[in-house]
């Protein structure tokens, strides 16, 4: 059964998505409770979850700082649940990895539809890595569709994508394309979306790991030179962006291509 956790500061909704919502019918368990995102931080650590259900606004720590400290590490899915309908709060949860935004009062059939795609992607996770067992697998594994002119016919979008391979290198922000394109935040993000299937910054990520995956092959350079070639800085962040989307620390895919 797949482990949740449900991190929600008020009792009678925490309780209520505890006892109403048919988890065993889900092939579900709930684990642990958390009432603000300090519990979260812990019992994410101790219990080691699959599925984190967690609300956004929590005393001490909030749900998506919460998520932003542990999802790389402890590698489980994150549904956020809000009372907020904020673009922000949207747009920040996609960012750290959030398979799905709930908004309050909650309705079963969302959330059920929320933990399904939660377990697919523990499932396509798991069969991902469990075949990469040569050091050649592992040499050519990918994390990015390559789109191309030939693909992508939105000119908007093309603009977006040819940005991301001139400049992925530098501190790029949707700032920095709203400027070069004249076009608001808001109608780049929903192009981009439909286009190619996921955010500009989750694509930029991947185009990024997906360079250093490349370098790091190569073995000539240092995994911190690596990190600041590819555009994300410090090892640390570097780190925690590559086991988001390889699965393994950067030292431990080396390890395996070596």
């Amino acid at each position: 059964m797949y482990k949740v956790l449900i991190a929600e500061d008020e009792d009678i909704i925490r309780k209520g998505i505890l006892f109403t919502f048919p988890w065993s019918e889900m092939d579900c368990c709930v684990v642990g409770e958390a009432r603000n995102g300090q519990e979260g931080i812990d019992a994410i650590k101790n219990m080691r979850p699959d599925i984190v259900i967690a609300d956004i606004n929590m005393p001490i720590i909030d749900g998506l700082e919460m998520i932003k400290n542990t999802i790389d590490k402890y590698e489980y899915s994150a549904i956020i649940l809000s009372g907020y309908s904020e673009f922000e709060y949207a747009k920040e949860a996609i960012e750290y990895g959030v398979i799905g935004y709930l908004l309050k009062p909650l309705q079963e059939e969302e959330m059920k539809e929320a933990i399904n795609r939660a377990k697919k992607e523990i499932e396509a996770k798991k069969a991902y890595l469990s075949k990469l067992s040569t050091k050649e697998e592992w040499k050519g594994i990918s994390i990015l569709k390559d789109y191309n002119a030939a693909i992508v016919e939105d000119r908007i979008v093309k603009d977006m994508l040819q940005f991301i391979y001139d400049n992925y290198q530098n501190k790029v922000t949707m700032q920095d394309l709203v400027l070069q394109l004249n076009y608001s935040e808001t109608l780049l993000n929903n192009k981009f979306k439909k286009s190619v299937g996921t955010t500009f910054i989750d694509y930029l990520n991947r185009y990024r790991i997906q360079k250093a995956i490349a370098m790091m092959k190569d073995g000539t350079l240092s995994l911190q030179e690596i990190a600041w070639r590819c555009g994300i800085g410090y090892y640390k962040y570097f780190r925690t962006v590559f086991q988001k989307y390889v699965g393994c620390s950067p030292k431990e895919y080396c390890s395996k291509i070596y």
